[in-house]
């Protein structure tokens, strides 16, 4: 069928694009509304190692890689239990007393990440209550200033705090901006397969009816 055949089924079928549409943004805000809104507390540190003479890059290089895995060991259960005995006003309510599910609630509550070629670390917690959310964000920064070695086998490593937690205003998770333009763009997608389809089987029905 060619293109403008396409079009002109598109173009008649607006109504059930846009109808679509709205149902899949509707949805997708419904789902989101579903779970609970958490504020969010950022801290960003800095990993620093003295490795002697070396050349910049390979310094930059053995900080990054030192920042990659204390990624990883954020999310251990070693980390979680330093975190919550560090001495910080974490309600112990926040997490599950079963050890899986607290597990993944641990991993749902901090996201971290580190700037490509530096050894920059960027920390964000996540919680119901935005002075919950810092204070985890507070302790996680602090396990990592004052118990790096316990985490590293290099020697010579530091870790400072180079931004103070900076807490959302508004609620982080779930994103109701991307979620609701995902649900959007979905039931147009559909909309439009719907109104693509419609057409043809009317087209169909005519030719049979042209046959008979």
């Amino acid at each position: 069928m060619p293109r403008s055949a396409y079009a002109s089924d598109l173009t008649h079928g607006w109504r059930a694009i846009a109808n679509f549409a709205i149902a899949g943004l509707v949805l997708a805000l419904g789902l989101s509304f579903l779970q609970p809104l958490r504020y969010s507390s950022t801290v960003k540190l800095l990993i620093l190692q003295d490795v002697g003479a070396v050349d910049a890059y390979t310094a930059g290089r053995s900080e990054e890689r030192i920042a990659d895995d204390l990624v990883t060991v954020i999310y251990t259960t070693s980390f979680y239990d330093q975190v919550m005995s560090s001495g910080f006003s974490i309600d112990p309510k926040t997490f599950p007393t079963d050890d899986n599910a607290r597990r993944r609630a641990w991993k749902q509550s901090v996201d971290a990440s580190v700037a490509s070629g530096t050894g920059f670390l960027t920390i964000t917690a996540y919680h119901q209550d935005p002075a919950q959310a810092e204070q985890l964000a507070r302790a996680i920064a602090f396990v990592l200033t004052k118990h790096v070695s316990d985490y590293t086998s290099g020697g010579n490593v530091q870790v400072k705090l180079v931004d103070a937690p900076l807490n959302s205003k508004w609620p982080v998770k779930p994103n109701l901006m991307a979620n609701g333009l995902s649900g959007l763009f979905l039931g147009a997608f559909v909309g439009a397969l719907f109104a693509v389809m419609r057409a043809e089987r009317v087209r169909r029905r005519h030719q049979l009816a042209h046959e008979e």
